[in-house]
């Protein structure tokens, strides 16, 4: 049986929680995630019927195939949408803790800021799902 596991925003003006399986944890170093959070994104996902969200969140087109989707009161970066909808990514350091995730692999890691190393971890790829 899968645990359910909750997470939210910054100043708790969105809350989620995911009752089905959640994907090990990724590191995203893409342009985008990189702007979208500073540096690179952690980010877990789950099926959308899996993920029950509370509260107001703001969707931004950040690319013609994906949403990201954010707090408007106080700006946390909470999830990854695609439009293909197989899944929504959720940014790992909104989920409370404990998880039991684990980081499984590096993604697009050509694309990474020059003032840092690839994190070691299982598995480096640079497809994105």
């Amino acid at each position: 049986m899968v645990r359910a596991q909750e997470g939210g925003c910054l100043c708790g003006a969105v809350r989620y929680r995911v009752t089905g399986p959640m994907r090990d944890v990724i590191y995203c170093h893409c342009s985008q995630c990189r702007r979208a959070s500073g540096h690179h994104v952690a980010a877990t996902a789950a099926a959308p019927e899996d993920l029950d969200i509370k509260g107001q969140v703001q969707w931004y087109r950040s690319s013609e195939e994906a949403q990201r989707g954010f707090c408007p009161t106080c700006g946390s970066n909470l999830f990854w949408k695609p439009d293909h909808g197989g899944h929504v990514s959720i940014m790992a350091g909104t989920l409370d803790g404990p998880t039991g995730l684990r980081v499984e692999s590096n993604w697009h890691g050509e694309d990474r800021g020059d003032y840092y190393d690839l994190p070691p971890v299982g598995n480096t790829s640079v497809s994105r799902q």
